[in-house]
């Protein structure tokens, strides 16, 4: 059997990019977006945030207290539940956000209690260039949380700034080659 020369990078694969998030080209008013993942509120998340941010409402830490409220059970922190559902949407919206404008028409339509999974969406409702940075342009969405019986926790409207297609701070720099890498011969 002749023996086989070492494959060269071009034979063995290529770098392939990661997801590295949308730019102001890539919206479309009317898109609507499921972002991906969803995430089960714990005791630990209520009590963590609502300790960290000072909010010392008795509905949110003090169980025998929301054991005679309507709920029944301690409510988690509202605020809790926007950064949760405005974090969710950042893999399709703004990964490669300059800055949020705002967070606009917030409404809490029902609560969020420990124990509930949260999942949200986004309908892009406006684009437009920035007029005083040519390097950005404006995005505004409609955003929902919804719980596991599709019950909807949370809307929102956001507005952000996202740098456009070639105005994209590089990154490269932070980026070794790969010659450490071992070969995909080397697999055992």
């Amino acid at each position: 059997m002749p023996e086989q020369s070492p494959a060269t990078p071009s034979e063995t694969g290529h770098v392939v990019q990661g997801w590295t998030g949308r730019l102001f080209e890539d919206f479309t008013p009317g898109d609507i977006y499921y972002h991906p993942f969803g995430k089960t509120v714990t005791d630990a998340d209520n009590q963590t945030f609502t300790l960290m941010t000072q909010n010392v409402a008795k509905t949110h830490i003090d169980r025998n207290f929301a054991k005679a409220t309507e709920f029944g059970l301690p409510l988690v922190n509202s605020t809790f539940t926007l950064a949760l559902v405005t974090g969710q949407s950042t893999i399709d919206l703004s990964m490669n956000v300059f800055a949020n404008m705002g967070w606009d028409m917030v409404r809490m339509p029902a609560p969020v209690f420990e124990g509930d999974t949260i999942y949200s969406r986004s309908k892009v409702l406006s684009t437009r260039k920035s007029e005083s940075r040519p390097n950005l342009g404006l995005v505004t969405v409609a955003t929902e949380g919804f719980n596991q019986d599709n019950k909807i926790v949370i809307s929102f409207r956001r507005t952000f700034m996202v740098y456009r297609q070639g105005h994209l701070p590089g990154i490269d720099l932070a980026r070794p080659d790969e010659s450490s890498l071992p070969d995909t011969g080397d697999v055992q």
